[in-house]
C-alpha cells in the first residue's frame, strides 16, 4: 500500500491586530544609510537653514525621523495633501512644522505661501519627500527657485545590517522566537526597505498563527516568496 502524504492541518483564523509602532528615538536604529538624516534631526536647531527637505525611498525611515524631530522641536505635523486647507499661520503656530509626504502633487500655491510665511516668521520647516524638491517639476517659477535653494538631506536604502536589526526588533515586538539563520536568510533576499520588513514579519506571524507551524526556514521561504510577488508589494 502506497503511503499518502499527510494533509495539512486546519488553518485557524488569525485576528489582524496591527501592533502600534513606536516612533520614539529609542526605537530608531542608527546605521550608515541614515546617519546624515539622524544627525540633522539631533542637530536641531543648528541647521544649515530654517527649512530643510528630508528625502528617501518608501520605508527608509522618513516618518520615524520626522516624528522624532516633531517631538524635539514641538512641531505641528501636517500631511502635504492637506496643506491647501490650512492657513500658513495656523500650520506654523508653534514655530516649527513637519510637512509630510510632499511632492509633485502638493498644492504649489499653498506650498509657496507656506515657505514665505516660514521665512517671515523665522519658523522651522521640515519637509519629507521621496524625491528632491528640485525634481518635482513645479510650474510656479518663484516656488521652483525656492525649492532649488532648499538644503536636502537624503536617506539611503537600508543595508543587510540594518535590515537584520529591524527584523530582530520586529520579531521581538511580536514575541516571536526566530533563529538567527532565518533572520540572515530573510535579510539577504527581501526587498530593501523597512516597510517590506514590517510586511514580511506581519505575514510570517499571521501564517504561523493560522497554521500552527513553527517559524522555520521553509516557512520563511514560502512567505517571502508570497510577499515578494509584485501584486502584493
Amino acid at each position: 500500500m502506497v503511503p499518502t502524504a499527510p494533509r495539512p492541518g486546519p488553518r485557524q483564523m488569525a485576528l489582524d491586530l496591527a501592533l502600534p509602532e513606536s516612533l520614539s528615538r529609542d526605537d530608531f536604529l542608527p546605521a550608515a544609510c541614515n546617519a546624515a538624516a539622524l544627525g540633522l534631526v539631533e542637530g536641531w536647531p543648528d541647521w544649515p537653514a530654517k527649512t530643510v527637505a528630508l528625502i528617501g525611498p518608501p520605508g527608509a525611515g522618513k516618518s520615524h525621523l520626522g516624528a522624532i524631530w516633531a517631538d524635539i522641536a514641538g512641531a505641528r505635523r501636517v500631511a502635504a495633501r492637506d496643506l491647501a486647507g490650512i492657513a500658513p499661520a495656523d500650520a506654523l503656530a508653534t514655530g516649527a512644522l513637519l510637512l509630510e509626504d510632499a511632492g509633485p502633487r502638493t498644492s504649489e500655491v499653498a506650498l509657496f505661501h507656506l515657505l514665505n510665511a516660514a521665512r517671515e516668521e523665522d519658523a522651522f520647516l521640515l519637509l519629507t519627500a521621496r524625491e528632491a524638491p528640485v525634481s518635482w517639476g513645479v510650474g510656479l517659477k518663484d516656488l521652483a527657485s525656492r525649492l532649488r535653494a532648499l538644503p536636502v538631506v537624503a536617506l539611503e536604502e537600508p543595508g543587510d545590517g540594518l535590515l537584520r536589526s529591524v527584523l530582530v526588533k520586529l520579531f521581538a515586538d511580536r514575541q516571536l522566537l526566530v533563529d538567527g539563520d532565518i533572520v540572515e536568510y530573510l535579510a539577504r533576499r527581501m526587498e530593501r526597505s523597512l516597510d517590506a520588513a514590517r510586511r514580511l514579519v506581519a505575514e510570517l506571524d499571521r501564517e504561523a498563527l493560522e497554521t500552527g507551524r513553527r517559524l522555520t526556514r521553509p516557512l520563511a521561504a514560502q512567505v517571502l516568496d508570497r510577499v515578494m510577488q509584485p501584486s502584493l508589494l
